[in-house]
């Protein structure tokens, strides 16, 4: 990837050399060595797994903190669909988007708007994308299924549709609503996202398919829901501020985007191992006869965010039975028309893809160590226990002809080197050097004559 900035970060304080999290990274980012874990940072995907594994809590998000919003005049926040699953027994989203105003924010813009957009979007565009791949589409909303296909599956790039997420979008209309409401320069303005994952937070300040910049700065719903829920269960009259309808809201979990589209020809998954075996169908061709994919890291979609507080499936009935409480199509079902333009839609660039792996820039280098690391793992036990640090034998092969780790750090292989040294100091032991010998057996014969 061309930014390798990251929002997953490690406390090495905290780190006590375990493997779980080497076990559960889906792009093999994570090595143990000298008792402690550490990053690597071109295939780090921000995907929180390691988060959810660490039994140390040595694995952690950065997000900015809450003090950031000081250096605005007025302050917008963009609530991600999933805020709203995390509240017990609040069914009214006019009740959470009143506590977010009560904490400090000037206004808010729902985020499930945008995805109302989106999906309309996505709608009228979809039968000519799919004629022209003949091959399934696959949604670009999650910013770690995209770092994926680019780090794993180069080949799929293609097939991702290339469109701004909700959160850009909804940061853009919010920008450009609260200027014309207040009359501020845009400079003046903070726009600031609720996030579930780590993985929004990074794809919020390095924008994926995009070089500018569309938000201020990013808050976890754990941070802030400490804030609001002793707010929001005071809130009697709420203010009526929430303009999206439910399809918006179900954008939260896995399968709201397709359903949303109302696409019936698509499939969803939720899970990385699960999104992998989807992504694997699909290079294999095994899916040509779907026309949309929708695919989200997390349990359950967003409502299962590493930064969430509560549990995705309790969070995503909750989401259910508030749509339920709101008009199906509210008559606002989108973001302003003015914002829907090519610029504020359809990336700008194509993320560098393929580099994460790559042995060697030449070719013929790279060929020369894929073959020496195809015969290291021929010697390896191939059972990917993760002893030496690495999540697997080939990792491990890999890291020895890149000059990053030894044989030996193998315990099987050091076991070998152990048994080999045994043998040889258990021969040292019984050896004498000739002279030495030659003046025993003189010493012996002596004896023997008894003078």
């Amino acid at each position: 990837m061309e930014n390798l900035t990251h929002s997953v970060t490690l406390d090495t304080d905290k780190c006590k050399g375990c493997i779980n999290c080497i076990k559960s990274c889906p792009t093999g980012a994570i090595r143990v060595k000298n008792g402690k874990a550490t990053i690597m940072s071109d295939h780090c995907i921000d995907c929180g797994e390691c988060i959810r594994r660490c039994p140390n809590y040595a694995k952690k998000a950065i997000s900015d903190p809450v003090s950031v919003m000081e250096n605005y005049k007025y302050k917008v926040a963009l609530p991600a669909p999933s805020l709203f699953g995390q509240f017990k027994s609040i069914r009214d989203a006019n009740i959470i988007l009143t506590a977010l105003v009560n904490v400090g924010f000037d206004d808010v813009y729902e985020v499930s708007l945008a995805a109302q957009s989106i999906s309309d979007h996505t709608k009228r565009v979809l039968p000519e994308l799919r004629e022209q791949l003949q091959s399934p589409i696959i949604s670009s909303a999650c910013p770690v299924i995209v770092k994926l296909i680019c780090i794993r599956y180069p080949s799929l790039l293609e097939n991702v549709l290339k469109f701004a997420t909700p959160v850009e979008l909804a940061a853009v209309a919010a920008r450009k609503e609260a200027e014309e409401k207040t009359g501020l320069k845009s400079s003046d303005i903070g726009i600031f996202l609720i996030s579930p994952c780590p993985a929004k937070i990074t794809a919020s300040k390095y924008r994926i398919g995009f070089d500018n910049v569309v938000i201020d700065g990013v808050f976890s719903i754990t941070e802030l829901y400490k804030k609001l829920l002793p707010i929001a269960e005071k809130i009697k009259t709420p203010l009526e501020l929430s303009r999206a309808g439910s399809r918006g809201f179900e954008w939260a979990f896995s399968g709201g985007e397709g359903k949303a589209m109302s696409e019936s020809l698509f499939v969803s998954a939720y899970g990385i191992d699960n999104v992998i075996r989807i992504l694997d169908e699909i290079e294999n061709d095994k899916l040509d006869t779907v026309r949309f994919v929708e695919l989200n890291a997390c349990p359950g979609g967003c409502v299962g965010g590493c930064l969430t507080v509560e549990n995705p499936f309790v969070a995503r009935a909750r989401i259910q039975r508030m749509g339920q409480f709101m008009n199906k199509e509210r008559s606002f079902t989108g973001v302003d028309e003015r914002c829907l333009t090519p610029d504020t839609l359809n990336w700008s660039k194509e993320p560098k893809s393929g580099l994460a792996f790559r042995l060697d820039p030449n070719r013929a280098v790279a060929m020369q160590k894929l073959a020496e690391i195809e015969e290291i793992l021929g010697a390896l036990p191939g059972i990917d226990c993760g002893s030496c640090g690495a999540p697997s034998c080939y990792a491990h092969a890999e890291d020895m002809v890149m000059g990053k780790a030894v044989d030996i750090d193998c315990v099987f292989k050091l076991r070998e080197r152990m048994g080999v040294l045994f043998s040889e100091i258990t021969k040292l032991h019984d050896y004498l050097p000739p002279p030495l010998t030659l003046n025993l057996t003189e010493r012996t014969d002596i004896n023997h004559d008894g003078q």
